[in-house]
């Protein structure tokens, strides 16, 4: 029946309920656990949720490696909470904010039996929802009945399948004319995902020839650079000097992707920031919050420029990843045409840092 809800709108509805720290039900099969990100987590919530069984915090094997816990599952942990843990210690576990101040207690019991699927999807959620990547999992004996007694959303894994993962497709929605400082010539288009999701924009300057490759910048979003003029990182400069060059040229695409911090969201981008101002670089600060280097999914770039009309592009860019995973996404890059914009004292390091680790070209 058309009035249900999609596998896509489900799991949309589950990342809405962990923001507001509502658990949600996970399933495969006869295995059902009782979900909650470990961030928005309450003390009253906790207390009823280790009322229904003996639970577990999931943590990234990025987080585990810095709490010393051992992640038997490979790609994260599953921590037993001990008898006397408090939403302090689960917060903790969770945040790495105070790591160097509050030294954190162990050592910590990783389990290692039984399935991890449940504790992989409530991390992959709570990514998705641009919280901490860190869920507490307790497992339940009739999950559907929990589900039903307290309203609680339900998500069947094994029915769920790549749609777990899967981007949603996007679709543009509104189009204007827009004349800017890069140039007259310009035209905002907005798209819209069908779970409704980020929305992510596509600035055309001119009227580039769909016949011929198209000089293109993908360029996610950086309230910090972009609004505010940060100096920590050079998103500003990049953005303008990107859409300056298009308008000398007359025509091309500028992609706007609502993927703040990496993709990772401002919220943890701030907390990343925090633990700069610690001593960490920004690939170190990323992975004591449990996540990997780069968060982010270039294919929704390549699809907006597929809707647009484009198979091949000039794409202006200093990192060689974004050129393997624009033409993996289906679409042919002739050329790399280098952007280099914005150095200055404050972010020479956070440079330099990307260049050595994340291999971009500076």
């Amino acid at each position: 029946m058309a009035l249900a809800l999609s596998l896509p709108e489900q799991i949309a509805r589950l990342r809405a309920d962990l923001r507001m720290g509502v658990g949600v039900v996970l399933h495969r099969g006869e295995t059902a656990a009782l979900v909650l990100s470990a961030e928005t987590l309450t003390a009253a919530r906790l207390a009823d949720a280790r009322a229904l069984g003996p639970a577990a915090l999931a943590v990234t094997a990025r987080r585990a490696e810095t709490l010393k816990a051992r992640a038997y599952d490979g790609d994260l942990a599953r921590i037993k909470l001990p008898a006397d843990a408090n939403i302090t210690w689960v917060h903790s576990i969770a945040d790495p904010s105070g790591d160097l101040i509050h030294p954190m207690q162990g050592p910590h019991h990783s389990l290692r039996d039984g399935s991890a699927d449940i504790h992989r999807a409530a991390i992959a959620l709570c990514k998705q929802a641009f919280l901490l990547p860190a869920a507490l999992v307790v497992p339940l004996a009739d999950g559907a009945g929990l589900a039903v007694s307290h309203g609680l959303n339900r998500l069947d894994l094994d029915m769920a399948g790549a749609n777990l993962s899967a981007s949603s497709p996007l679709h543009e929605i509104a189009a204007a004319r827009l004349p800017m400082a890069a140039s007259e010539a310009g035209r905002l288009h907005i798209f819209r995902p069908d779970d409704g999701g980020e929305e992510h924009y596509a600035i055309e300057i001119g009227r580039p020839d769909r016949a011929i490759p198209v000089l293109s910048r993908l360029h996610s979003a950086c309230f910090t650079g972009d609004l505010l003029g940060s100096l920590k990182c050079d998103c500003g400069p990049q953005l303008h000097a990107a859409l300056n060059q298009i308008g000398a040229e007359g025509h091309g695409v500028l992609l706007y992707l609502n993927q703040e911090g990496r993709g990772i969201g401002l919220a943890n981008k701030m907390r990343a920031y925090s633990l700069q101002d610690q001593g960490f670089d920004t690939v170190e600060a990323n992975h004591r919050l449990g996540f990997e280097d780069d968060e982010r999914d270039f294919k929704l770039g390549a699809e907006i420029l597929k809707k647009m009309g484009f198979a091949a592009v000039r794409l202006m860019t200093n990192n060689p990843n974004k050129v393997a995973m624009m033409q993996a996404a289906g679409l042919t890059v002739t050329e790399r045409v280098p952007l280099k914009a914005g150095r200055n004292a404050h972010n020479a390091d956070y440079l330099d840092t990307k260049a050595a680790k994340s291999g971009h070209l500076l």
